[in-house]
């Protein structure tokens, strides 16, 4: 990791954390199924931990599509900026 990208915000960090917070929305959800399982609602709790996950990994996936734009889009203007041959040169 260059640092001077990370301090000026030109390298993106929250991708990264974005996949930590799926792994522990995972044991979250898991933990949570069990708790329901060892209670009063083991049907809710097999729902929660089938469920759970998968609630939890579309909205990273949201998140993360969010971060894919933006590289796309940095793409899209590094391509604008460089300059093109000449055509028919």
């Amino acid at each position: 990791m260059n640092w001077s990208d990370f301090f000026s915000f030109r390298q993106m960090v929250t991708p990264v954390i974005i996949q930590v917070l799926f792994w522990l929305g995972v044991a979250v959800s898991v933990i949570g199924g069990l708790a329901a399982i060892a209670g009063d609602a083991p049907v809710l709790g097999l729902i929660w931990i089938l469920v759970g996950p998968l609630i939890v990994r579309g909205y990273c996936e949201l998140l993360i599509v969010i971060f894919r734009i933006h590289d796309s889009l940095r793409a899209i203007e590094r391509n604008q900026a460089a300059p093109s041959a000449a055509p028919g040169s």
